[in-house]
């Protein structure tokens, strides 16, 4: 059996539905994969004389096992994602009878637990960091430019770690969203939707030093320094510095802080999440602050808490604090 092609339908319900996504300011990552999936889908159903409005359960089926005959188990899963929406929003737009899929069982993931830091391996992070800025700070022969990032890095990792921002969200948040005094920063999340990242003394501190010492420096290597780029952190160029700088510069200082392999830089809004819950953030400030929809997608982290599971057990349980019998 052959694995589903990969290339796009012309049906004109596929553009109709791109453009609903696009108007529900859908990223563009996001609609790049949908287009593939359902085009994918559309493309087979065509070829077996199938219309895509009244599959037959056989139909679903036999297309099930084409995709996994073809793709991994993560790939159908996000495939299958993509072709519900598409049949649920077929629906809601009258272009057929009814969703096909919501009566067959598809295979789901497992939900992994997210990986997290311990604070401990926060605090490296920012050594490395210190030691780059102290042997930058202490020779004269250094350029600036390595003062200048090392004040950038250490801001960067505070920040994300401070507010538990996507790396998206660091890359595109902008100066005028900053408000150090109050300790907040605006940033745009999935969905388009704004939401404040709070910031602790020491994120306002590294931010601080960065913005007077740093990023001037930055703007200055730029091709226009009188024009210089809205965006908060920048590349050694004086540009923004984009979600793939980010990586690298976040994936290089893991790797010399000795943080296990595959760490990265998601993980810190892993950790800022679980070690709200630690210290005994409520689990819906805890989802406010991630800008999560759903609180059932923050209640992951109440699985990688152990401090926050111990600390319920203790109050809960009516044997928990019992002294032992002699």
């Amino acid at each position: 059996m052959s694995a589903a092609p990969t290339g796009g339908s012309t049906d004109p319900a596929l553009g109709r539905f791109l453009r609903s996504l696009a108007a529900r300011d859908v990223s563009p990552h996001t609609r790049r994969a949908y287009a593939t999936a359902v085009g994918a889908y559309l493309d087979w159903l065509s070829r077996q004389a199938i219309d895509w409005r009244r599959p037959t359960r056989t139909d679903l089926r036999t297309y099930l096992a084409v995709l996994g005959d073809g793709h991994a188990r993560s790939s159908v899963a996000h495939r299958l994602a993509a072709i519900r929406s598409f049949h649920r929003w077929a629906t809601r737009s009258d272009l057929a009878p009814g969703d096909p899929w919501g009566a067959i069982a598809t295979p789901r993931l497992p939900r992994r637990l997210p990986r997290v830091l311990e604070v401990e391996q926060v605090g490296r992070l920012l050594d490395v960091i210190e030691e780059d800025l102290a042997a930058a700070a202490g020779d004269p022969d250094r350029a600036p430019i390595h003062v200048a990032l090392a004040l950038r890095d250490r801001a960067i990792v505070e920040t994300a770690y401070a507010a538990g921002l996507r790396i998206s969200e660091l890359a595109s948040a902008e100066l005028a969203a900053l408000d150090l005094r109050r300790g907040e920063v605006r940033v745009m999340g999935k969905g388009r939707k704004e939401r404040i990242g709070l910031l602790g003394r020491p994120a306002r501190g590294a931010l601080a030093a960065y913005l007077e010492d740093g990023r001037p420096t930055l703007v200055a290597r730029g091709a226009r320094p009188e024009d210089p780029p809205v965006e908060i952190f920048l590349n050694h160029l004086g540009g923004p510095l984009g979600v793939r700088g980010l990586r690298y510069r976040l994936d290089r200082i893991c790797a010399r802080a000795g943080l296990p392999v595959g760490v990265s830089p998601h993980t810190l809004r892993h950790s800022f999440a679980t070690h709200l819950l630690d210290g005994g953030a409520d689990l819906r400030v805890v989802q406010e602050l991630l800008g999560h929809e759903n609180l059932a997608t923050t209640q992951i982290y109440t699985h990688v808490s152990p401090g926050r599971l111990q600390a319920a057990y203790r109050e809960a349980h009516p044997r928990a604090r019992r002294a032992p019998a002699p």
